[in-house]
Order: C-alpha cells, then sequence, then structure tokens
C-alpha cells in the first residue's frame, strides 16, 4: 500500500469537533500540509449530492472520518432515531464516495460502546457482536458497527486500506459541555463549575458561562434575575446546596485525553495496514482499541474533578437515573503491539481540560455584557 507524504491531501471529516480538531492538528504538526476540512455550514455530510460534489471537486488522498452524531447518556435514550439514521447517513455518503474516488487510505472512528453490555473485561476486539449491547445507546452502537464493517468489507473486496478504530472516552479541548447532551466528564466539569460559582456568591460568573454556552430555557441570562438563573440550573442537578448527578457513581470508565488519542489515530493512519491486522483466517473484527486499559469510577472522576474546580459542596447521585454499562475497561494490546501507548494521565489531563474551559469562557466573553 503506498505511503502517504507530507503534501498529501488529507480531508478531516468533523475537523472542528473534539476528536477531528485533534487529529487535525496532530497531522498539522507533523509537517502534513495540505490537510483540509469543512464546516457544517459548508459541507452537510447528510446530504449525498453534496458529499459527491465534494469528492468530485476536492479528491482527496486520505479520508479520516471524526464525523459523526454524538451525545451522553440522556441524548441517546431520546433521540434514538437521530442517533442510528444520521450516522448511518454520514457514514454510507462519506465512505462509499472515498471509495468511487479512488481513495485508498480511510481512518474510520467508532467507539467502545459497540461491546456488548456484559462483555468480559478488559475487551479485546473479539468480544465484538458476541452478546445484547446496552440498550441506553444501541442504535449509535449498530450504526458504528455497521460503519467498521462497511470499512472492513471494502478491504476485503476491494483492496482498500480503511481502518477502524475504537477509542475510549475521550476528553480535552474543544469538548461539548452542554449540559443536557455531553459526556460525563464535560458535564461534571461544568456542572461542579457552575455549582462552586453559585456556592460563592458569583452569579456573574454564572452568568458570564451561561452567555457563552446557553442553555434553552434561559437564552438571555444577563436578561433574567437571580432567582430565574438558579431554577433554570436546578433542572440540571445544580443548586446552591448540593450538587445532583446522575446514576449510582459506581460504574467504571476509562478515559482518553483527546490530543493523546488523535497520536495514536495518525500512528495508525500512516504506518498500518489491512494486512498487519488479518491472519489469513476468517477475517473478522479487524479494528483497533484505542485507550488506555486504566479505570476508576464515576464517583473517583467525581473526586479528582473536585479537586481541579475546587468544588466543596456535597454531591448527591441520583441512583432513579440509569448508570449504563457498569464497565467498560479496553484491552489496549493490539495497539502496544502496533507501537503506540498514551502519556497523559487523567489526573493531569482533567486539570488542562478545566484550564481550556476557563479559557475558553474569558475567549467566548469579548465584548458581552
Amino acid at each position: 500500500m503506498t505511503k502517504l507524504s507530507k503534501d498529501s491531501k488529507i480531508y478531516v471529516a468533523g475537523h472542528r469537533g473534539l476528536v477531528g480538531s485533534a487529529i487535525m492538528g496532530n497531522l498539522q504538526r507533523r509537517g502534513f500540509t495540505n490537510v483540509i476540512g469543512r464546516s457544517h455550514s459548508e459541507l452537510d455530510l447528510l446530504d449525498p449530492v453534496a458529499v459527491k460534489a465534494f469528492f468530485d471537486a476536492e479528491q482527496p488522498d486520505a479520508v479520516v472520518l471524526a464525523a459523526a452524531h454524538v451525545g451522553g447518556i440522556m441524548a441517546n435514550s431520546i433521540y434514538r432515531a437521530d442517533f442510528i439514521y444520521q450516522n448511518l447517513q454520514i457514514q454510507q455518503n462519506v465512505i462509499g464516495e472515498a471509495w468511487r474516488h479512488g481513495v485508498k487510505h480511510l481512518l474510520f472512528l467508532g467507539s467502545t460502546c459497540i461491546y456488548p453490555r456484559e462483555a468480559p473485561q478488559p475487551m479485546t476486539e473479539d468480544v465484538l457482536l458476541t452478546s445484547p449491547l446496552e440498550y441506553t445507546n444501541e442504535p449509535y452502537a449498530i450504526a458504528k458497527i455497521a460503519g467498521m464493517k462497511l470499512c472492513e468489507s471494502f478491504n476485503l473486496q476491494y483492496g482498500t486500506n480503511y481502518l477502524a478504530v475504537m477509542p475510549t472516552n475521550l476528553y480535552g479541548p474543544n469538548d461539548n459541555f452542554h449540559l443536557e447532551n455531553s459526556h460525563v466528564l464535560p458535564a461534571m466539569i461544568r456542572k461542579m463549575h457552575l455549582a462552586r460559582l453559585i456556592s460563592d456568591g458569583d452569579m456573574a460568573g454564572v452568568r458570564r458561562d451561561l452567555a457563552v454556552r446557553p442553555i434553552s430555557s434561559l437564552p438571555d441570562p444577563y436578561a433574567a434575575d437571580d432567582s430565574e438563573v438558579l431554577k433554570a440550573l436546578e433542572k440540571f442537578g445544580i443548586t446552591p446546596d448540593v450538587l445532583n448527578l446522575w446514576g449510582s457513581g459506581r460504574p467504571l470508565r476509562e478515559f482518553l485525553w483527546s490530543e493523546d488519542m488523535a497520536d495514536a489515530c495518525v500512528h495508525i493512519l500512516l504506518n498500518v495496514n489491512f494486512t498487519d491486522l488479518t491472519d489469513g483466517k476468517e477475517v473478522r473484527n479487524t479494528h483497533i482499541n484505542i485507550g488506555t486499559g486504566k479505570e476508576l469510577t464515576i464517583a473517583e472522576l467525581a473526586a479528582l474533578i473536585r479537586t481541579a474546580v475546587g468544588f466543596k459542596a456535597e454531591i448527591h447521585w441520583d441512583e432513579s437515573k440509569p448508570d449504563g454499562t457498569m464497565r467498560k475497561l479496553c484491552d489496549v494490546s493490539k495497539l502496544h503491539s502496533l507501537g503506540w501507548k498514551h502519556t497523559v494521565e487523567l489526573d493531569e489531563g482533567i486539570s488542562r481540560m478545566y484550564s481550556w474551559y476557563l479559557a475558553s469562557l474569558e475567549q467566548g466573553n469579548v465584548g458581552r455584557r
């Protein structure tokens, strides 16, 4: 398989998100000079005609498919049709047009939620499709499994080099901090930040945060009085005296710094061929787990974030809300055998993440009241 050169045109789909921005930055730091992206307003990946026109015009040498419709446990539970339909459509359009335009190198990003709810731990790539999925994110998981199998099937039939990676829970710069639709770590950082501001009596800081990242029930926090602001935040478990978090706090999770993930992805894109992942027998489960191989409980995660944010009030775990899968730890033996290992540990990453979040509030608040 022909190697990519520093002037190869590489299209990163989803280049403004947590995953795509980290991968684009990693490629550029490695000296790749022709890395391109398109915002949603410039290219709607749900539109097959628009995607075909883009590939007709740009003719990329490689594609990184980091664009996806994503969200946390609440969003996955409510918007089930959106998660399966939109992800299948994005994958069909981008992977299909890549093949039709002769693209030999493609990297598809999935998620470790593809694995069965009761998978043996740590999860090797071979446990895929061996038992039922977690119900709350089943539509999203099925879409991602389809994308992975689409890549694998093109490789087997047409000799392409379409690789699939399954990152564990990611966090880092450009993460989604939406109070309803974000994943557990960024959601917890923002909730503790807001709760700390309230307990400190810093309502100006609360308004600044809500102005930069608005919530639907409070489009203009500067036009609302304190009681209205507090009432709006109470919906998300944020009160002056206690922070209410979903679930029991007992599920175990693994977390990977997004820039570490990006480095692993680019390492695989540049150095791994599909044939490296096959053994000549029945070919399946050629995807690669990307993670740290380390885990902690959600309650332990909350304790690390509490320290980083300086949050001192009480935390209450609402066990009437779902926990999701109780354990999801990646076996990263295959990844290590391919020559890559993570460098950023969780306590350092959370500190970096909170610093980035604070800086984003200052940058986003320029010109606001």
